[in-house]
């Protein structure tokens, strides 16, 4: 393998890959996509609208957390709810949280527009709201140094990739868009997505943030295949597996062959698709769930449940315990040990351990 990085080898562009090896993503990809339209189709407009700012919310967070940024769940809610006019449950004011809420709603209603430099400026600047320690915000970047993408200490840090120069970005860029509008179309919905996405990131064409803007070309690409928004769980799934992620898109820092990242990407979409299905199956479990028992629960309890219930299909990591109850509820000792073992009794929840090590623990839900 050469030493050049891919965009200073004579192939740059020209992405390669064997395509018999990723025979049979698409119709994994599209066999999933209607399972996903499916389920929905029974939902109310109101449960739609739910699942919407749900999903909506947790692809944000998890596009931010690869990031190492961790961002406050409710203000994002908030923020796409009112981005979508719908009722905030809360109206705080954080710049991090609102901006990138503004990016994925933006991103949500118009999937199907065409790529514009002034697209990708006005996410730029939506997911840099709040910063001042960059000089190119809505803008691509204009620094001198080198674009480097390193790891380590100062002083013991190791180069993966180089992008190309700051004064050659305008240039990728312009070809760039032109290729993603027209050509890249007449690749398959996966490949397409793939490549954007390796193509977009060798670039590298901000100061900051184009994982989070390369993340929401997938989305586009993969809508626009659809011919409607989706809610393709992709951040959530990379974030779960950040090294595996990392290790493949490495290939092709050296490389326009592009095979063992399009598998990885592939796999990863399918997954996806798999996690978003189980996520809305879930909510609908929780609605059923509510409209069985909110009757014979206390405000306690039900507060309880519905923190559980955020963590979605990660689980409340370690168990309820006493402790737990009593910051989540703001009650005594003996009411929280009351209202436990009232769940228990229930069928609502099982316990394990003793004494401290007591934890308890949601019943799947299916079997309620």
């Amino acid at each position: 393998m050469t030493n050049l990085y891919s965009w200073q080898q004579s192939d740059w562009r020209d992405f390669s890959f064997d395509a018999a090896q990723l025979a049979g993503f698409e119709a994994q990809f599209l066999h999933f996509s209607g399972v996903a339209v499916g389920i929905q189709k029974a939902l109310s407009q109101a449960e739609k609208e739910q699942i919407k700012i749900t999903l909506l919310s947790d692809e944000a967070l998890g596009t931010a957390e690869i990031e190492g940024e961790i961002l406050d769940r409710a203000s994002v809610q908030s923020s796409i709810q009112r981005y979508f006019n719908l009722k905030a449950a809360i109206d705080k004011n954080r710049p991090r949280e609102n901006g990138i809420a503004q990016m994925m709603v933006d991103l949500y209603r118009h999937f199907d527009a065409p790529l514009s430099h002034n697209m990708l400026f006005a996410w730029h600047q939506m997911l840099m709201n709040g910063r001042t320690d960059l000089e190119a915000i809505g803008t691509y970047r204009f620094h001198n140094e080198p674009m480097q993408l390193v790891s380590g200490h100062i002083g013991k840090t190791t180069v993966h990739y180089q992008a190309p120069p700051s004064e050659a970005v305008q240039g990728e860029m312009d070809i760039f868009i032109d290729w993603f509008n027209t050509r890249s179309k007449q690749l398959s919905p996966l490949i397409r997505a793939g490549i954007v996405h390796a193509y977009f990131e060798l670039i590298h064409p901000f100061e900051d943030g184009n994982g989070r803007i390369g993340r929401a070309l997938v989305e586009k690409c993969l809508a626009q295949s659809l011919g409607q928004p989706t809610f393709i769980a992709v951040s959530q799934t990379m974030l779960h597996a950040r090294r595996a992620y990392y290790a493949a898109f490495e290939t092709v820092n050296k490389s326009n062959e592009l095979t063992g990242w399009l598998h990885y990407f592939c796999q990863t979409i399918i997954e996806a698709q798999q996690f978003t299905i189980a996520s809305i199956e879930l909510f609908i479990q929780k609605a059923h769930f509510f409209e069985r028992y909110e009757s014979v629960l206390n405000t306690r309890q039900q507060k309880l449940l519905r923190r559980i219930f955020q963590e979605n299909l990660k689980g409340f990591t370690g168990g309820v315990s006493v402790k737990n109850y009593i910051s989540i509820t703001k009650t005594s000792p003996a009411t929280a040990n009351r209202d436990l073992n009232d769940l228990v009794a229930k069928g609502i929840l099982v316990r394990t351990g003793q004494r401290k090590a007591t934890r308890y623990w949601l019943v799947d839900l299916a079997q309620l």
